[in-house]
């Protein structure tokens, strides 16, 4: 047990330097040309990637993310440098750095919550298009970009692509080498099967790779050979203790300046929500799908930013490009960011000159086949497929983000969402239902969660639409809010408009605040003035369509205190149903009815006896209901009961049931000895189907046995004052299959048409 856990700890501790050191080769040149595209010094890009991995990492319980100096922000930065100066803007990060601890201990990370899928998927693609377009041209050795190597500087969107247009022109062999060898490396890594398990990185080989062909290159001649601007570039100090002329304090005699204070906040907002955004997007594509607390990481960025003002860096957010490669190197836990902090560190240190070694084309190489993974074709035929809704907010995220800057194209994104959201709630605030209650049609108009006084115009619109002497129920049950602007609608309509134009408005679910109480004006019930002006025919076509609710999840609305109180001084059921006691096929239920509806009888096998003939008698002749429905059922176990005793008399109920003799008999007289033969040697399911062909006869005999052995039946059968009908019920589907009894003296199309 020890050593398989010591095995695992030492599995992850490889992995993770391993996705450490992949980290650290793409985050050294990133962290140099943001600086370089932020107007600030090299080495403070390089600073503040050191304090983004070590200390960031360290406070952070985020196991996928990696701050450093955000390319979102190099505008931002840009403007405040110029406009205050480096010292005074280190203070503006210090400040901006507080605020951020601030946010973190007052959990704002909840904000991350209400940005859209579609946002945050755009976000990930269009940082995908920037990364190859933007490495396009130094993995062709088109490294004379104007703003710095490997720069993302935005809102200049021109100079984005401006290499790409003299690509032509300006190309180098030798990276041209390195960058196809490792594109072609990379890809091949992640399909053959032994190479991307064999726990080598992919990015790491590519390299290793590219520092020995730029080696091997060297002999060719110029033309070849990668040295100058082809080369990463980091400053080189005398010696170790040189190093700390780099470190800048921030200017704190301008601490009286507001303008600082200004510069402060926008960065603190700005970082902040590029990190929260970053943060939910890396977790998508954690292959462990673990959660990053989003107030933690608020006040981790917030503490490595004070850090990263104090001694001379750029300010710092979680940033998406190094978290990507992070997650695809194949990292375990949070150990992978630390470590790329401080090779950083030993980097800038130790080992410079090692380090301004490695070819630009190789680093293109990786962030090529990282934007690829980001931006894969597949996420933008998925978003397609989701509809309109999520699909057009995740296409002008991605193109906002391409061809302006990070934080306004999220912001383009979020505004395009937020007026789909607006439309949607314009169009399709409500959802009307009509409902065919026996009473009539009732608009039934169920209001949503949450109604505001973007909905007023909608519902308006609806309520206008009511006709004259027609009946409309407002149903609340599932509203939390309702606006006092819709409130005011409704009041009006209710207490003037609807009596104006003879239309009765019931209310149901409203709160009492609202000062609406829960009224039912229409009838959904069998009242004896309906049943009286009710046929056979109407009353199977209600039946019929119950089921037909029933099985579609869409039944009435019902209010069953209302019907107890009115059906408590009589009933009038319009039906008799007798049906099995099988706890799947409740009358009310499958026929979606209310109470005082039907008269139910159950018995095992739906059997008949005097005791139930005299039930029968009194619910059709007394009662005065319109149809008399014998109802069976698919999987029946009384039926399977009585079948399994002609094929084997000896049944294990035979001893626990001493009164079931008299039901099983009534049912074998629906076996023929044919239809027993075929049971005795049927399988399984074919004994299934010929077992419920049995429940269908045994449907029919009973129908038969009621007009024989009841005069009274019979003759309000012959006088069509009632139709006698057969039904199978399946237990799977919920569908109810009608047949009329031949004696019913209906027009058999349209008996034809109310039972199918």
């Amino acid at each position: 047990m020890v050593s398989t856990r010591l095995l695992k700890r030492r599995d992850v501790l490889a992995a993770d330097a391993i996705g450490g050191l992949v980290v650290f080769l793409v985050a050294l040149p990133l962290c140099l040309g943001v600086a370089v595209a932020s107007d600030a010094p090299p080495i403070a890009g390089v600073l503040a990637g050191i304090v983004g991995g070590v200390v960031v990492g360290l406070i952070s319980r985020s196991h996928t993310s990696v701050s450093g100096p955000a390319a979102g922000l190099t505008a931002v930065v840009a403007a405040e440098i110029a406009h205050l100066g480096f010292e005074a803007f280190l203070l503006s990060v210090v400040i901006a750095g507080f605020i951020q601890i601030a946010l973190g201990l007052m959990r704002a990370g909840f904000l991350s919550a209400f940005v859209p899928n579609s946002v945050i998927k755009g976000l990930l693609a269009a940082i995908g298009v920037i990364l190859i377009l933007k490495q396009i041209p130094h993995l062709l050795g088109h490294d004379t970009d104007p703003e710095g190597e490997m720069s993302f500087r935005q809102p200049d969107h021109e100079n984005t692509f401006s290499e790409l247009l003299e690509l032509l022109g300006d190309v180098h062999p030798g990276a041209i080498v390195i960058g196809v060898v490792g594109v072609a490396l990379l890809l091949v890594w992640d399909r053959v099967k032994w190479l991307k398990q064999s726990g080598i990185p992919g990015p790491l080989v590519v390299v290793l790779v590219g520092v020995i062909i730029s080696e091997l290159l060297r002999p060719l001649g110029s033309s070849w050979a990668i040295s100058g601007n082809h080369l990463v570039s980091i400053p080189v100090a005398d010696s170790i203790t040189g190093f700390t002329q780099f470190l800048k304090l921030p200017g704190f005699t301008q601490v009286i300046n507001p303008d600082v204070y200004l510069a402060g906040i926008t960065i603190a907002l700005v970082a902040s929500l590029e990190t929260l955004l970053n943060l939910e997007a890396v977790d998508k594509i954690d292959p462990q799908q673990r959660h990053s607390p989003p107030s933690r990481e608020l006040f981790a960025q917030g503490v490595g930013n004070v850090i990263a003002g104090l001694i001379g860096g750029i300010p710092v957010t979680s940033v998406i490009v190094r978290s990507s490669v992070n997650t695809s190197s194949g990292s375990k836990t949070k150990l992978a960011t630390i470590f790329h902090g401080v090779l950083l560190l030993v980097a800038a240190v130790l080992v410079p000159t090692w380090i301004n070694r490695i070819p630009l084309s190789a680093l293109a190489a990786i962030l090529i086949v990282t934007g690829f993974k980001l931006a894969n074709p597949r996420l933008f035929t998925e978003m397609w497929r989701e509809g309109k809704y999520n699909f057009m907010p995740f296409l002008a995220t991605v193109l906002a983000i391409v061809f302006t800057d990070l934080l306004i194209g999220i912001l383009i994104g979020l505004a395009i969402s937020v007026g789909f959201i607006l439309y949607s709630n314009l169009r399709r605030p409500i959802r009307k239902i009509v409902e065919r209650h026996l009473g009539g049609d009732v608009l039934r108009i169920e209001l949503a969660s949450q109604v505001s006084f973007l909905n007023r115009a909608a519902l308006e619109r609806v309520l206008m639409e009511v006709p004259r002497g027609g009946n409309v129920l407002l149903d609340a049950r599932n509203t939390v809010y309702i606006d006092p602007d819709v409130l005011s609608l409704i009041h009006d309509f209710t207490q003037h408009v609807a009596p104006a134009h003879g239309v009765q408005v019931s209310l149901l679910g409203f709160h009492s605040r609202y000062e609406l109480h829960d009224r039912v004006l229409f009838v959904d019930y069998c009242s004896q003035d309906l049943r009286s002006q009710m046929t056979p025919l109407q009353v199977l076509q209600v039946l019929r369509d119950g089921n037909q609710r029933f099985r579609n999840g869409e039944q009435l609305t019902r209010d069953f205190h209302r019907q107890r109180q009115a059906t408590t001084a009589g009933q009038h059921p319009m039906a008799v149903v007798l049906s099995c006691i099988d706890s799947r096929n409740p009358s009310e239920l499958v026929f979606d009815l209310g109470l005082g509806d039907i008269f139910s009888v159950r018995i095992a096998g739906n059997v008949i006896s005097p005791k139930v003939l005299g039930s029968l008698e009194y619910g059709c002749a007394a009662a005065g209901a319109k149809v008399l429905l014998v109802m069976g059922h698919t999987r029946c176990g009384a039926v399977t009961e009585s079948v399994s005793r002609l094929l084997a008399p000896i049944s294990p109920r035979t001893e626990v049931c001493t009164h079931l003799e008299s039901i099983v008999e009534d049912i074998q007289h629906a076996v023929d000895q044919r239809l027993l033969e075929e049971l005795s040697i049927a399988g399984p399911e074919r004994q299934i189907e010929l077992i419920n062909r049995v429940a269908r006869r045994n449907v029919a005999l009973v129908m038969d046995n009621i007009l024989q052995q009841s005069s009274i039946l019979h003759k309000l059968v012959e006088q069509g004052e009632i139709a006698i009908v057969g039904a199978m019920y399946d237990v799977t589907s919920g569908q109810i299959d009608m047949f009329p009894h031949l004696l019913t003296q209906l027009d058999a199309n349209d008996l034809e048409c109310a039972i199918r």
